[in-house]
């Protein structure tokens, strides 16, 4: 026996003793008639389902959004659509494991197909359901035995029950796929997007037609599932264009946490504080993009990480003028726009981001962490905040007297009023100055949450975005007003430099 196979067989006996050894502490003492209402109660109630034969999965209750999607594949024969749920959320065992035992409970004979990169991930995955047929004391007691010799091959088996489970690699032929008379009934398409296919919009093309062009037409019948269980985590993905092809599809979209409170989903599974301590240990980007779905970018048409200038920063007093911008949000719910608090000083002709404060949240912190700033700087130096007045009204001007009465602090907000469209004044102000070098961020800010919010704000400003821009348009704001300072030379002097002279608002609160 080959190496390679003997570790497969290995792997897979750990799984029978696993189901097999669990099985036989969850195992119900029943009477005929109660193991009949019972099995009728599983097919109706998916989470009894799971506590009656899959209690060894069930570390944690069932989350309303697996019972939600599970009804959703049962109900329609013709389902078709995409688990989009953050890393964590038990895509796998939902898709491959209880769906698919769920429906064959309902509906009898089931033809499964599961599709990874390759057939031998693939294989490895449909091993879950495929020992629970073999090994599982309560389906064995309610159904019988279920494994078939002669065949129960691994990447094609058949239960005495009428379950037929294959495996495939992706990109491998579906046509012509048929056991007998059945053809598949049920594709569960499971993590195929690989690094490799990021990288190449060709290939997720491909992958695309794949599914429309070979998966799909090589069912046949009254029953015809497809579901794609991927974590959304880049912004170029073959998930999003398939999605955007068919929006009749159904995307069903789970995030793993709320990203202002913290609060997981899932809240039986994971405590209050564990996405709290994962932004810590991986990156908020990271962890937005594996748990959230947000696409962690790295620059676009007009903006790239590579123009992004880090050094150690002149010292606060150094600088000529120092600006704090505020883009205002009122909300601080999960989805609403960020309060962007934007730090920006001038020296010589460069911009430098002192600190910033972008976040989620209502508005008090932000005015907080405001007055948290202007105590911090040292004597003699003075910063400038600006706000742009069509946010300002009556909440707004209570939240800042309030917060500056309880921080015994003024803060001289001014305000202007800028008509130009968010997209041409952040263009405008700022993709030049990256391009030409004359934007720099402190090397204290690089782990700094906040300031990779704004990086990822700034790397999606592209024609028709879509992503949250609030601060990019505080640093147009920002650098715009501190251009007015910047030094230049006076025409036909040589050494001789003028700067602009600032014009404080008669609208200062």
């Amino acid at each position: 026996m080959k190496l390679k196979d003997k570790k497969a067989l290995e792997r897979y006996n750990k799984k029978l003793d696993f189901v097999s050894e669990a099985g036989k502490i969850n195992i119900k003492i029943e009477t005929d008639q109660e193991r009949r209402d019972n099995i009728a109660r599983a097919k109706k109630d998916v989470k009894y389902c799971v506590e009656r034969y899959f209690q060894h999965y069930a570390t944690a209750e069932c989350a309303d959004f697996h019972m939600e999607w599970a009804e959703m594949v049962k109900k329609d024969p013709n389902f078709t659509g995409f688990a989009k749920w953050g890393r964590g959320l038990a895509k796998s065992v939902w898709n491959n494991v209880i769906i698919p035992f769920w429906t064959w409970l309902n509906e009898g004979n089931h033809y499964f197909v599961l599709i990874s990169v390759s057939e031998r991930r693939a294989v490895r995955l449909l091993e879950d359901i495929r020992a629970e047929f073999e090994a599982n004391p309560q389906i064995i007691a309610d159904f019988g035995e279920q494994r078939n010799i002669g065949s129960w091959e691994e990447a094609l088996w058949v239960t005495k029950g009428g379950f037929i489970g294959q495996a495939l690699g992706f990109g491998q032929s579906c046509r012509g796929l048929r056991v007998g008379p059945l053809r598949p009934k049920h594709y569960n398409v499971d993590d195929i997007e690989t690094k490799q296919t990021i990288k190449n919009t060709k290939r997720q093309d491909e992958m695309v037609e794949y599914i429309e062009e070979e998966l799909l037409p090589s069912m046949d019948g009254d029953h015809e599932r497809l579901t794609i269980s991927n974590n959304w985590f880049a912004p170029e993905m073959f998930v999003r264009k398939l999605a955007a092809k068919h929006p009749e599809w159904k995307v069903h979209e789970v995030r793993a946490y709320n990203s202002v409170t913290y609060e997981p989903r899932w809240k039986t599974k994971y405590h209050p504080d564990y996405y709290k301590n994962k932004e810590k240990r991986i990156g908020i980007t990271a962890a937005h993009a594996e748990f959230n779905h947000e696409p962690k970018l790295k620059g676009g048409k007009h903006f790239k990480s590579e123009y992004i200038q880090w050094a150690k920063a002149p010292r606060i007093d150094h600088y000529k003028v120092i600006a704090v911008h505020w883009d205002i949000a009122y909300s601080g719910n999960e989805g609403a726009d960020y309060n962007a608090v934007r730090v920006w000083g001038l020296k010589d002709q460069d911009f430098w981001l002192i600190d910033c404060y972008v976040k989620v949240s209502k508005m008090g912190p932000a005015v907080k962490w405001m007055c948290d700033f202007k105590k911090r700087l040292p004597s003699g130096v003075t910063a400038i905040f600006r706000a742009e007045a069509q946010f300002w009204n009556d909440e707004v001007k209570r939240t800042i007297k309030e917060v500056q009465e309880a921080e015994g602090i003024e803060l001289n907000i001014s305000l202007q009023r800028n008509k130009r469209k968010k997209y041409d004044k952040i263009i405008d102000e700022l993709e030049a100055r990256y391009q030409n070098g004359r934007i720099w961020y402190d090397k204290k800010l690089k782990n700094h949450a906040d300031t990779q919010v704004g990086l990822q704000q700034l790397y999606g400003i592209e024609p028709s975005y879509t992503t949250k821009d609030d601060s990019p348009d505080a640093d147009a704001e920002d650098i715009s007003f501190l251009a007015l300072h910047v030094s230049a030379p006076t025409p036909g002097g040589k050494g001789n430099f003028q700067s602009g002279n600032y014009e404080p608002s008669s609208n200062v609160i």
